[in-house]
């Protein structure tokens, strides 16, 4: 079993940042590739990013391809969401998610309970 507990949402301007983190415990995290999902109200829940086990893949929706970042330090079981030029339809939950393989996240293995963010215009 994994345990994910996101942080770090909150409102913001558009046009400001926020930096998402996601830590684990449990099993070793870095067996672990790590993923960024959102839903917002009323649509489905969407992947965002995604990062390898080992951290040298990345993967990104096109919607936050030169906004958002992600990355993780596998030495503090942690993965992080750097969001910048933020804007309203960026508004969503944010989910956690880890799959235990190298490489992708789909579908995921655990998931976290999400945090919010709110994107005011």
């Amino acid at each position: 079993q994994v345990q994910l507990v996101e942080s770090g949402g909150g409102l913001v301007q558009a046009g400001g940042s926020l930096r998402l983190s996601c830590a684990a415990s449990g099993r070793p995290f870095s067996r672990y590739s790590m993923g960024w999902f959102r839903q917002a109200p009323g649509k489905e829940r969407e992947i965002v990013t995604a990062i390898s086990r080992s951290g040298i893949s990345t993967y990104y929706t096109d919607s936050v391809k030169g906004r958002f970042t992600i990355s993780r330090d596998n030495a503090k079981n942690t993965m992080y969401l750097q969001m910048n030029s933020l804007n309203p339809e960026d508004t969503a939950v944010y989910y956690c998610a880890a799959k235990n393989t190298a490489v992708g996240v789909m579908p995921p293995d655990y998931w976290g309970q999400g945090t919010q963010v709110t994107v005011s215009s």
